[in-house]
């Protein structure tokens, strides 16, 4: 087996904790005009048409949520709510403690790595923010790409963007979206992350056929690398 050139990543529930809505998300449904409930009914159900950026900007978006969910809220009213619901992803948003120390080891070994997930607007401008953005060589995100996981597209824009043939990429992610399968459906080997907070972690599509390769840690990743880069 050829060693790694690369690792990718998923964000949500593997570069960070278990993901859960906080409670600044009935502000903004309150903002908004909406019941909260009513509005994570929506959200819920149109998740993967948001990360594939279907209804326009962040403010269309919220627009077209809201009138699912019953209201109609002013130009002004929206541009705060999507204001708000930036600052409302980057709450619910923890790196892993060991997210920063892992991607600083893989690139000492000298690989490439990358962030491949699936998001709505809020992503792209949250992830500047986090420690971690100056680690990562590329990122592919649904809302820019305008496809989700597990469509191929995702794994092999990313593979390009590192240098790497798909065979010669890692995928570890925690198994939303289909992404385990889809990246080994590409070539790549993938790798699930069954960490124990991710029992109640907020997820779309889930991989429930996986049957391969799990770790509980992610900076167990190091030693995956490190078994493939030893020599015969």
């Amino acid at each position: 087996m050829s060693a790694y050139r690369a690792v990718l990543f998923d964000f949500f529930g593997t570069l960070t904790r278990a993901v859960r809505r906080g409670p600044a998300h009935a502000g903004i449904a309150r903002l908004l005009g909406c019941d909260p409930a009513a509005l994570v009914e929506v959200l819920d159900r149109s998740y993967h048409a948001r990360a594939r950026g279907r209804f326009g900007t962040a403010e269309e978006t919220l627009r077209w949520v809201a009138a699912e969910a019953g209201a109609h809220p002013s130009d002004r009213t929206l541009r705060t709510a999507a204001a708000a619901r930036r600052e409302a992803i980057w709450a619910d948003t923890t790196l892993r403690p060991e997210a920063v120390p892992t991607l600083r080891a893989l690139r000492r070994r000298g690989l490439r790595t990358a962030v491949v997930s699936d998001c709505t607007h809020e992503l792209p401008e949250v992830l500047p923010r986090l420690p971690l953005h100056g680690l990562l060589d590329a990122r592919v995100l649904s809302v820019e790409m305008g496809v989700c996981k597990p469509e191929p597209a995702m794994f092999l824009s990313a593979a390009a963007l590192v240098g790497a043939r798909p065979e010669e990429c890692l995928y570890v992610g925690d198994g939303g979206s289909r992404e385990l399968t889809g990246a080994e459906a590409v070539g790549m080997t993938a790798v699930r992350l069954r960490a124990p907070d991710l029992a109640g972690h907020l997820t779309f599509n889930p991989d429930t056929a996986w049957s391969g390769a799990d770790i509980t840690g992610l900076d167990d990743t190091i030693g995956l690398v490190d078994r493939v880069l030893e020599p015969a």
